[in-house]
């Protein structure tokens, strides 16, 4: 049905709080830099309007930190768009700081907690190759 496919990856080691956190802010992600993919608006019987989601589904798989690395290797080479989230982004408070913390990370050892990924549906199903869907 879909020719592309999305897939957010969240470290299996986290607080509860902490991996629906990191899969909101993943999914927030996916739709700014894939806006053609949300749907149209909501509206309910009585005409009220209501925000616009994703137009197919997401599919949250678990990892470790090895797992989120890999992914991260492959999505690179298969040219996804990437939307990464890694630990240090618990302790900032706005986004300018989020990206700040990114950028400190060194690209061959990013304490990654969180991937969003989309791109075409059999990039995405061998980048995830091996991960188990989150539970």
């Amino acid at each position: 049905m879909f020719d592309t496919k999305v897939a957010l990856i969240v470290r299996d080691d986290l607080a509860v709080w902490q991996k629906l956190n990191v899969a909101a802010f993943l999914a927030t992600g996916v739709a700014a830099a894939i806006p053609e993919a949300l749907g149209e608006p909501y509206e309910d019987a009585a005409g009220r309007r209501y925000g616009r989601m994703l137009g197919q589904p997401m599919l949250v798989f678990a990892a470790d930190l090895c797992g989120l690395q890999t992914a991260h290797r492959q999505a690179l080479t298969r040219e996804l768009t990437i939307v990464p989230y890694v630990h240090a982004m618990f302790s900032t408070g706005h986004d300018a700081a989020n990206r700040e913390a990114f950028r400190a990370q060194e690209l061959a050892n990013l304490d990654l907690v969180g991937l969003a990924l989309h791109g075409p549906k059999k990039a995405i199903d061998k980048t995830v190759k091996g991960l188990k869907l989150h539970s």
